[in-house]
């Protein structure tokens, strides 16, 4: 089943709560792409592979500019003191390490940390587009995505069966249901959303899971 239109926005609504001041951050396709909406009075700079430093919020309906839209193909607005350039200095920026943070989706996440987002071998797909780079070289990488697959089955593995994107590159992860932290290969359970529990969380996850202190004296509901 696809996610609700309401859950994809409190992932994003959470996500965004990671940013801060002065940030560079690049969204990814899908649910990253709302993050922008929820970052209030911050001085974020979000970056786009196509060639934008500066994207603000989505546009009203009505009010889209055709020659402004985000590595995706959406329609974007820019903030004060945006900056338009070519693609090859929009990865420049991601392989030098300038990038201070990624909010990307998954197919798969391991508990170490290896993301695979890219392909399903026998789909077709346009390329890889700028997430091995992103993956690798951005400071702190945030998952974004559903617990489970259509067929109810974890995202988040002990190991990937899907193509690596990048090993041992994502920090955190956002789900419908919770929020973890890798650190060291570990993968550890920081928050559950309402109206799940701890249980509900592990019995949906296929991999070995740390919980925090926090959650197990119940101080998170």
């Amino acid at each position: 089943m696809g996610m609700g239109r309401e859950v994809r926005h409190s992932i994003a609504k959470r996500a965004a709560q990671e940013i801060m001041d002065g940030m560079i951050v690049n969204l990814g396709i899908g649910i990253p792409t709302l993050v922008a909406d929820y970052i209030g009075d911050k001085a974020v700079m979000f970056h786009a592979e196509n060639g934008v430093l500066g994207t603000g919020p989505s546009p009203i309906k009505g009010e889209e500019n055709p020659n402004l839209c985000n590595a995706g193909g959406f329609p974007i607005t820019t903030v004060k003191g945006a900056a338009y350039f070519d693609s090859a200095t929009a990865f420049a920026l991601i392989r030098r390490g300038l990038l201070d943070m990624t909010i990307l989706g998954a197919l798969e996440v391991s508990e170490q940390g290896d993301l695979a987002n890219w392909i399903v071998p026998g789909k077709r797909v346009p390329g890889m587009g700028g997430a091995l780079e992103l993956a690798q070289k951005a400071k702190k990488v945030i998952v974004l995505m559903n617990q489970t697959d259509k067929n109810g089955h974890s995202k988040i593995v002990k190991e990937c069966k899907l193509p690596v994107t990048a090993k041992a590159c994502v920090d955190m992860v956002i789900t419908d249901m919770a929020v973890f932290t890798i650190s060291d290969q570990q993968l550890v359970l920081e928050e559950v959303f309402a109206p799940f529990c701890v249980e509900d969380v592990l019995a949906k996850t296929n991999a070995s899971v740390v919980i925090t202190n926090k959650l197990l004296k119940g101080d998170i509901k």
